[in-house]
């Protein structure tokens, strides 16, 4: 095949893959005026052929083997959508091998290989991209290998998980419970019905993990990244957090600190007044901060079809484009940082607690004796609720910043008090965004 025409092979053709094909299809010459080149759609891999599919692909391109579309020499550039692990990254790693340029948006992948699928593409001189990867439609990769690379970065904030935002912008406005808001989400097609990744913030984890990677010029994978997910929230968090001037926010956090990176994705309390809080329903924002340009922030839908699908042709367009010129993919920044990775324990933040106590004299006494002996600075106690019935109460307790280490060990020793009915919920406060 000419460089006149470039042959793209797609693997996977779920909601994302549908809409790459269709746009492959149906807006050839448009998309061929913008690469300089034709793009031909030469076949697309799909798990059962005989499923009825959208009609503008034609079904003489659908087939069952991937590693045929592979190995086609007419096939060019690789798009693999198929997500997951396995086989999605063996089929990156053979493409690579073989020479062809990758198109991806699969964020497990990368989040756990990626290191060695850069190393594997340069050396072939090659281009991998994946641009879909994080954030969906929004573009921060780019701008991560390119527009901001003279800056060093201090610190990643995002909202990088359009599922887990719906639900707690649900909780926020409605007062709903985190089950009801999750049936919701699942009924508009916003989870899946295994929801795990989403609401356990393994998806964010992984994404953070590759905008890290890039941000800090240092090898992150998934593993490295805490997390936490949002099942323990209540809809009475949301109206206390509110009373004190907070949103609650399922935050990916990356911060450098001095020779380390922080990296953890967990909900916590966001004043307000900061942008990020006022990022709702599916939508995805992600602020970035450098040396020189200071703060930046990249807004918009995180994830669906066609924003997705615009992430991965715009990058098709970029592999076609640099196969027609002829030029080899410019080598990606060194990731030679050698950034350590900071344990969760030494993390040092505000502190959200709210509890369920024996509601008698004395009680607090013995709670703030139980942090002022770990070194943890109450800054506000406030009564919320009390049960006659039960003769109980439920307080609300903010911290100054506290070493996690001591507030784990603070816990233990609260559930450990005769009047400490339950911990109901422990939460961290970002108010350095």
């Amino acid at each position: 095949m000419s460089n006149s025409t470039i042959g793209i092979g797609l693997l996977g053709m779920g909601v994302v893959g549908t809409e790459v094909a269709r746009n492959l299809v149906l807006k050839a010459g448009r998309l061929a005026q913008q690469a300089g080149v034709t793009l031909e759609l030469k076949g697309v891999v799909v798990r059962d052929v005989s499923r009825i599919r959208d009609s503008a692909v034609p079904a003489r391109l659908i087939t069952a083997d991937a590693r045929a579309v592979v190995d086609d020499p007419g096939v060019q550039v690789v798009v693999e959508l198929m997500g997951g692990l396995r086989p999605a990254y063996d089929y990156i790693r053979m493409a690579l091998s073989q020479g062809k340029h990758v198109v991806t948006a699969n964020k497990e992948a990368l989040a756990t290989y990626g290191s060695e699928l850069v190393g594997l593409a340069e050396e072939r001189q090659v281009s991998l991209l994946y641009e879909a990867s994080a954030g969906g439609g929004i573009p921060i990769i780019g701008p991560l290998h390119k527009d901001l690379l003279a800056n060093e970065t201090s610190s990643i904030h995002a909202i990088i998980n359009g599922t887990t935002n719906y639900i707690l912008t649900r909780m926020s406005q409605e007062g709903t419970s985190f089950q009801e808001a999750l049936v919701q989400a699942q009924e508009l097609g916003y989870a899946e019905a295994d929801p795990t990744n989403d609401i356990e913030g393994t998806d964010a984890a992984y994404k953070l993990a590759i905008l890290s990677s890039l941000a800090f010029h240092t090898p992150v994978t998934g593993g490295d990244v805490y997390r936490e997910g949002i099942s323990r929230l209540a809809a009475v968090d949301f109206r206390y957090a509110g009373e004190l001037g907070y949103a609650i926010k399922l935050l990916a956090i990356a911060r450098r600190e001095d020779s380390a990176l922080s990296l953890r994705v967990h909900p916590c309390l966001v004043p307000q007044e900061h942008l990020l809080a006022k990022v709702d329903g599916v939508f995805n924002a992600i602020e970035v901060e450098g040396d020189l340009v200071g703060r930046v922030v990249f807004h918009g839908r995180g994830a669906g079809p066609k924003p997705t699908a615009s992430a991965v042709l715009g990058d098709i367009l970029e592999a076609a484009r640099s196969i027609a010129e002829g030029r080899k993919p410019p080598r990606r920044a060194a990731l030679d940082n050698g950034l350590r990775m900071l344990p969760i324990h030494d993390l040092v933040t505000q502190y959200y607690f709210r509890v369920t106590v024996a509601d008698r004299a004395g009680v607090l006494a013995k709670i703030a004796t139980v942090l002022g002996d770990l070194n943890i600075s109450i800054a506000s106690v406030i009564q919320k609720a009390s049960d006659e019935a039960s003769q109980t109460a439920e307080l609300v307790i903010m911290t100054h910043p506290a070493r996690e280490a001591h507030v784990r060990e603070a816990v233990g020793r609260m559930r450990g008090l005769d009047e400490m009915v339950e911990v109901s919920n422990v939460l961290r406060v970002e108010g350095r965004v």
